[in-house]
């Protein structure tokens, strides 16, 4: 019996300092250059409702409620959504509009489990018609949660989806 109490003690212990040593922050992003002129692709990317036609979730579930709050394109616009167990139940508010340089937005999950996290994209000027373009998002997973980072690999889950993403955005900003 004492064993047993060890072996609890012990897997306890290990659990308590796996959740103090994980990391808390986390952050995806991908990059992808579009033959375009940075003006042409920030007033495409400043609308959330364009996020439509290149982001991978709408394709995960195109029957997805969505409804607006405000004037899309304008710091204060929300987007929400509810759809599938794939896309779950959520929200995105434009925080911030850097003309020419980045909109920030708010994400925040609902279900399948709650969570906030800021997202960005980035645009910087290459050439008069090439923008390199950053997709993004970051967070903080607090403790206890922290421990399923050291399990769960956020980078290549999600970023596949922002790989796809921008693809789809480069094929659409080049026709």
């Amino acid at each position: 019996m004492m064993v047993l109490f060890y072996v609890f003690i012990g897997i306890l212990v290990s659990l308590i300092i796996i959740m103090f040593v994980a990391p808390q922050d986390y952050e995806v992003n991908r990059s992808v250059v579009i033959k375009r002129p940075i003006a042409e692709v920030f007033q495409y990317l400043k609308y959330i409702k364009n996020q439509d036609d290149w982001s991978p979730w709408k394709k995960k579930d195109p029957d997805m409620q969505q409804t607006y709050v405000g004037t899309d394109g304008v710091v204060g616009f929300i987007a929400k959504w509810e759809g599938n167990k794939d896309v779950g139940i959520g929200e995105q508010e434009i925080l911030s509009i850097n003309e020419n340089e980045s909109v920030k937005s708010k994400l925040r999950f609902f279900k399948p489990w709650k969570s906030e996290s800021e997202a960005y994209l980035r645009v910087v000027d290459l050439t008069k018609d090439q923008t390199n373009v950053t997709w993004g998002f970051k967070g903080k997973n607090p403790i206890p949660f922290n421990a399923f980072a050291l399990f769960f690999n956020i980078d290549k889950k999600v970023g596949k989806d922002f790989e796809e993403g921008l693809d789809n955005l480069k094929r659409i900003l080049e026709k």
